[in-house]
């Protein structure tokens, strides 16, 4: 596959995912949150879709960035900007490879939605994923392996996030209620990267 090839897999993954688990993801925000987390995904993602044929494929990067000024466009509420940002970020980085990119698009959530690891946001799955991915590409791991494990770093990071207190989005508003759930965006990375991986393997 090349890395144009490689990189519509994935988004696509990410989007029939998305599509796949509205009401679950949906369901996970309406504990704490305002329950339109999995709609609003949902529906960005279904644009993307929908206009996929017609998406600018000059490059594995272009294709990125174009993929995610759909989504910023279409995704209602904070998500659009969140998940746009990630998708343009990492398209700018996309020569410098996976891990890279990954690095990009966090550093992007971050300043976009003025949030870090441990104020249970999707960053705290997303980061020990790009970790651990990066530690096991870095000592030799074949890429399906390290892929594997970095999904299962995601997994127990997301379902950590029920221990924690919410700092960032409608969440934060129920303060110490918010402790006992786990986050919608943080379970949304791990079950999209549990797709992926299991896609990946085929």
């Amino acid at each position: 596959m090349t890395d144009l090839e490689r990189t519509e897999f994935v988004v696509r993954t990410i989007a029939e995912t998305a599509i796949a688990n509205e009401k679950y993801f949906g369901d996970l925000d309406s504990v704490v949150g305002d329950g339109d987390f999995g709609y609003s995904l949902a529906r960005g993602f279904e644009k993307l879709l929908e206009g996929w044929d017609g998406l600018d494929r000059t490059d594995a990067g272009t294709f990125l960035k174009r993929s995610g000024m759909v989504i910023a466009s279409r995704i209602g509420g904070t998500s659009g900007p969140l998940w746009g940002t990630a998708f343009l970020r990492a398209g700018g980085a996309a020569d410098s490879g996976v891990v890279a990119m990954l690095r990009a698009a966090i550093e992007g959530i971050k300043a976009r939605g003025q949030s870090d690891v441990g104020d249970k946001t999707l960053l705290d799955a997303l980061v020990p994923f790009t970790d651990r991915l990066s530690e096991e590409l870095d000592g030799g791991t074949d890429g399906a392996d390290a892929l594997r494990a970095a999904t299962a770093a995601a997994r127990e990071a997301a379902d950590a996030t029920a221990g924690m207190v919410a700092k960032r989005g409608r969440a934060a508003y129920t303060g110490e209620r918010s402790r006992g759930s786990v986050d919608a965006g943080a379970t949304a990375v791990a079950v999209i990267a549990e797709r992926i991986s299991e896609t990946w393997q085929k």
